[in-house]
């Protein structure tokens, strides 16, 4: 059955769109819902005579912006059917080989990359930016610690959240895995331990191996963090850094209160350790009023962690931007170990994110509202289709964290990835093996391919349950986890 979109619900998505002339204001209009995501792909537009009277505008200036649509590539025309959302270069032009090799077609729902569409608005700071972007071009375009005006913006995000800084602690990289390489390079040497939490998110360990450091891991609980556990490693280990996710980690989406931060602060202290916080989903409070009351930040009471932060779940993965902030005292050793790898992030990008930080109060709700509808049908989902699974429900971040009665996680997501859905299972996330009891869920997708993908994840499940002697197969372990 094809999904529709009624002409009320277009008229209240495209406001009051330019009318100089009306058929582009509302070609163009209709064009950015449909690129950002507002309105779905393969969905029937509404007729042109039920949107002449929903907009009160002529039928010719429907008539017209639906062919400016088609020729653009963002419609096409079924006869007998109706007009349908498209995009140029069709649906699958949006997924790079490298993350799902080996699949094909449009039929496949990929939960392995925890990240959204662009929110709405996007496109038109990009606008902006573009009138930004001449004032910057009589220089050389290297800014190692970032463009100074979105520092500034960062820098204020900081100071609004009870954690005074200046712009000159703020250092903006290609994305918070550079971030992280940055930290690990400038931090740490060959042989220096480093505490991790497991599960974690597996490309950030990734680049502390590369600089040569060893991990120790320290479990995070179904229930949260044991802080005498962690406690007790960091003193065993005595290790050079901790690398931590406090706010809706990933991937079980706990959020770490401020009475524990206090204490972990202090044993941080008493050790030695420094800290290194990743607070990529912090901006990603679900619950009511949580957003306004979240913990302070980590650096609020370890006053020489290093924080690294990120666009690409904020706002958007395309974006491609990140930063560290850290004490004034260390950004001569940041930059030392950045410029070995790359002389800063691009300008027009970083323009961007500078003026979506100054819409923040418009954008960030509208994606927090898309992700509490994904939340909530991928719960209601799970809860139908697999209620064997177990899962606490985060107040906030991208993904349920679900337990298995049995050890088939690799073994279900492989099954899985047979029918068209593509999930990580837990070992993905294991700093040193195990947790293959778990499989991680984002609620990324749309609420209909979220229902859909844990019908097949059922299935999959039923199929490895009911023959548990069966090996896994390969599939899963040639994947690449990028969120």
């Amino acid at each position: 059955m094809s999904r529709v979109i009624t002409a009320t619900r277009i008229a209240t998505l495209v406001g009051d769109f330019p009318r100089s002339p009306a058929y582009l204001g509302l070609a163009e209009s209709l064009r950015v819902l449909i690129g950002d995501g507002r309105v779905g792909l393969g969905v029937r537009l509404p007729s042109e005579r039920e949107l002449t009277g929903a907009l009160d505008v002529s039928r010719t200036t429907v008539t017209r912006a639906y062919e400016v649509l088609r020729e653009a590539g963002y419609a096409e025309a079924r006869r007998g059917s109706g007009t349908f959302t498209t995009v140029p270069g069709g649906e699958r032009r949006a997924h790079d080989r490298a993350l799902l090799p080996g699949l094909g077609g449009a039929d496949v729902i990929d939960l392995n990359c925890a990240a959204h569409s662009a929110p709405p608005g996007l496109v038109e700071a990009y606008q902006r930016a573009t009138e930004e972007l001449p004032a910057y071009l009589s220089g050389p375009g290297y800014f190692p610690l970032g463009v100074p005006a979105l520092q500034a913006r960062i820098a204020a995000a900081y100071d609004a959240r009870g954690l005074p800084t200046d712009p000159e602690q703020i250092m903006v990289t290609a994305g918070a895995l550079a971030a992280a390489s940055v930290v690990a390079q400038a931090f740490t040497a060959p042989g220096d331990r480093v505490v991790v939490e497991s599960p974690t998110y597996p490309n950030a360990t990734q680049a502390v191996r590369h600089a040569g450091a060893r991990l120790v891991p320290a479990a995070v609980d179904p229930d949260g963090w044991d802080l005498d556990a962690l406690s007790a490693t960091l003193r065993q280990s005595s290790p050079r850094l901790a690398y931590l996710i406090p706010d809706f980690q990933n991937p079980t989406g706990h959020l770490m209160p401020d009475a524990q931060r206090e204490e972990l602060a202090t044993t941080l202290a008493r050790t030695r350790t420094t800290v290194v916080v990743d607070e990529a989903h912090q901006a990603l409070a679900l619950a009511p009023g949580l957003a306004a009351a979240m913990p302070h930040p980590m650096a609020a009471y370890a006053r020489d962690a290093i924080t690294i932060g990120s666009a690409s779940k904020s706002y958007w993965g395309g974006l491609r931007l990140g930063w560290i902030r850290a004490p004034r005292a260390e950004m001569d050793r940041l930059i030392h170990a950045r410029i070995g790898m790359d002389l800063g992030a691009p300008v027009f990008e970083q323009l961007v994110l500078a003026d979506l930080m100054d819409r923040a109060d418009e954008v960030l709700p509208v994606h927090r509202q898309r992700l509490l509808t994904g939340r909530d049908a991928l719960v209601a989902a799970v809860r139908e289709h697999l209620p064997a699974w177990r899962f606490r429900v985060p107040d906030g971040g991208l993904a349920l964290w679900c337990e298995l009665p049995d050890p088939l996680g690799t073994a279900t997501t492989v099954e899985a990835e047979r029918r068209g859905v593509v999930v990580a299972p837990g070992p993905v996330f294991a700093v040193e093996g195990g947790l293959d009891r778990y499989v991680r869920i984002p609620w990324t997708a749309s609420a209909e391919d979220l229902t859909e993908a844990v019908r097949r994840l059922a299935t999959a499940w039923q199929h490895v349950s009911t023959d548990a002697a069966r090996p896994a197969t390969q599939g899963a372990a040639g994947r690449v986890m990028v969120a």
